[in-house]
């Protein structure tokens, strides 16, 4: 036992996290001193300091910085790597340096997160079924909408982004791990901390945070005691995010193969380069926001209060100006897995590759023009709203590059309508049409009409579950044979697509309807008048929520006895397929060499990438279909 609990793992963990809520005990009493706090302040300060040290504890117990302390120490440090690779299921549960389980392990978590926070819209859509009370009261309510929003946007949408590419970057641009192993380990374990802190808000003892997603102050100052355990949720999954983004930015810029230039990058690539970006500057904003609620709400600071000297309004731009970003974090990682599925179950090279890429680096620039177009009814300076009117409007232009070069390239391609690209096919019509609604709202005389509608309701979850969600669902399907070695059940993801397609829309579409007809949003009764259309949302939400249950049984059984996946069973060009599946703990066993680009399908003999000199066979055997139209034209 002595072992276990001076050794990296999960009993030094709990005996570090003991430690961390002893000396946050201390460390609370001694400021409770020296500043003679009021009782409301020492008690808010003990919670705050807790939670923003006792993680750090455990990140210590589990062995996250071991490898630094020795270093910092001036100990003989040894590489040996015998925390990388998964040698066993155990190996998941456990500090890990590959990239390829940490993505194993984002992505699980996240999905975790994702039924959790699913659970919790059934407990709205069960609640709005009828006008009236149904099963909980108006605080449980907004509880439980506010965590679901949070939970599916900070500990599912984007980390499971950051899971997918984390699996599949490294062997897409020819590295054999990401630039920091250790830092890429230390983001992930970030995550389930912020996460379980985002339930217990909801959980929190005095009264659960109920402020809506987007916390907006004072009403977040003035919350209970569950807001300081979202406000520090956000603070950790942000920090993890920061983390992995700059990751991926020196992986991708310093780690490429021979050859691989950044025009012979996958979109994949280029659309996580491009988040990243993103990330990294605009994420500090949103920690910014949290770390001024906070000093707020623990040491009587007055940012939000305009009776010391604060201002309101600055809470929502500086917030916006990372939230509006952050559909873009949401969005670019899937346009990337679209486009990979699209090309290769099409067998059409990408139609305008560059300038696909040239606009995923425009959204990067415009998504911070952009952000007020959310506060056209928040009191802010009338002029602003021209300018920012206009600005939503251009940002359409490259999110249209991509929907017609999508589209471009599944024309006249040999369509191979497997699980995959329905998921892909149904995003390019969803996605639009919640891009459609998008363009409205950015015009402010039907913005300030359906403003805190369930018209904005619609259309968020139209971009966020129609594009973010079904982009995931077919990154998932795509490369599950590549992680697990296993094929998934096809008939299975087929009527798990065909569910979710169909009760998605009876559930959302509605929706515009009642909020053009002014139902509020955030409402826990409503009149009598929507009663109906509620029925049906809220019907249709159940088989909607049901339907990711065949999802959960067919990759847990395809992944304990599904039919063995050859290396390659997409017949793809880009380099992650040209290995074993799974692939070696190393990636590769001789470093490649990237001759061509990675999407010329159609092109008789077309290579993207060497080994040892020795081209790989092509993964178009011959006779098979081919695109009827020759690749020069595209």
């Amino acid at each position: 036992m002595a072992a276990k609990l001076t050794s990296p793992g999960w009993y030094r963990a709990l005996l570090y996290t003991v430690v961390g809520i002893a000396f946050t005990l201390g460390m609370s009493a001694g400021l409770r001193a020296i500043f003679n706090l009021d009782p409301v302040y020492s008690w808010q300060s003990w919670v705050t300091i807790a939670l923003l040290m006792t993680p750090l504890f455990f990140l210590a117990g589990i062995g996250c910085f071991d490898y630094w302390w020795r270093w910092a120490r001036g100990r003989k440090v040894v590489d040996d790597h015998a925390d990388h690779g998964a040698h066993s299921w155990r190996d998941y549960f456990k500090v890990n340096t590959d990239h390829k389980v940490i993505g194993i392990q984002y992505i699980c978590v996240s999905f975790f997160f994702m039924f959790v926070g699913g659970l919790m819209a059934m407990l709205v859509r069960a609640e709005l079924a009828q006008p009236g009370r149904q099963f909980v009261d108006a605080n449980t309510y907004n509880g439980l909408f506010s965590i679901h929003a949070t939970l599916l946007i900070f500990l599912f949408v984007i980390p499971v982004f950051a899971g997918i590419a984390n699996y599949v970057l490294p062997l897409m641009i020819g590295a054999p791990d990401m630039a920091f192993p250790r830092l890429n380990a230390l983001s992930f374990w970030m995550l389930p901390l912020a996460g379980i802190m985002m339930l217990l808000s909801f959980l929190a003892p005095g009264g659960s945070f109920a402020a809506g997603w987007t916390a907006y102050a004072p009403l977040s100052v003035h919350q209970p005691m569950g807001a300081t355990f979202f406000t520090v949720a956000v603070q950790f999954a942000g920090a993890s995010s920061i983390a992995t983004a700059l990751n991926f930015l020196v992986t991708i810029i310093t780690m490429r193969a021979p050859g691989m230039t950044f025009f012979r990058m996958p979109l994949l690539v280029w659309a996580n380069f491009s988040t990243s970006l993103l990330v990294v500057i605009a994420t500090p904003f949103i920690a910014a926001s949290q770390f001024m609620v906070l000093l707020d709400r623990a040491l009587g600071f007055n940012f939000f209060n305009p009776a010391g000297g604060g201002d309101v309004l600055m809470y929502q731009h500086v917030f916006w100006f990372y939230s509006h970003p952050a559909v873009y974090i949401m969005m670019l990682p899937g346009f990337g897995i679209i486009s990979e599925v699209l090309a290769t179950r099409a067998r059409k090279p990408i139609f305008g590759y560059r300038m696909m890429a040239f606009s995923l680096l425009a959204i990067v620039v415009l998504g911070f023009t952009v952000w007020a177009h959310h506060m056209f009814v928040s009191g802010m300076q009338n002029w602003i709203r021209i300018p920012m009117m206009i600005t939503t409007a251009i940002i359409a232009i490259p999110t249209g590059i991509k929907i017609f070069s999508w589209v471009a390239t599944l024309w006249r391609g040999v369509l191979k309508m497997d699980t995959p690209m329905l998921w892909a096919v149904g995003f390019i019509t969803m996605f639009t049409l919640g891009g459609i609604s998008g363009v409205m709202l950015a015009m402010v005389p039907l913005d300030i009409h359906v403003s805190d509608t369930y018209f904005i309701v619609a259309h968020i979850h139209y971009v966020l579950f129609g594009g973010s969600m079904f982009t995931i669902f077919a990154g998932i399907y795509f490369w599950f044979p590549k992680m697990t070695g296993r094929m998934y059940n096809e008939r299975l993801g087929k009527l798990h697509f065909w569910l979710t397609f169909v009760f998605f829309n009876l559930t959302f579409a509605p929706m515009h309807l009642i909020g053009v007809q002014g139902m509020p949003r955030r409402v826990y009764d409503y009149a009598q008048e929507f009663a109906t259309w509620n029925l049906i949302i809220s019907l249709s939400s159940f088989v909607l929520g049901l339907s990711s249950l065949i999802f959960l049984y067919n990759m847990i059984a395809s992944w304990r006895g599904g039919t063995r996946a050859v290396a390659n069973p997409w017949r793809s060009l880009t380099i992650e397929w040209q290995v074993s599946s799974p692939p070696p703990i190393f990636n590769f066993d001789a470093i490649p060499s990237v001759v061509g680009g990675p999407y010329e399908y159609g092109v008789p003999g077309a290579v993207h990438a060497v080994f040892k000199g020795a081209e790989v066979p092509s993964p178009v055997p011959a006779g098979a279909e081919t695109s009827p139209t020759p690749a020069t034209e595209h």
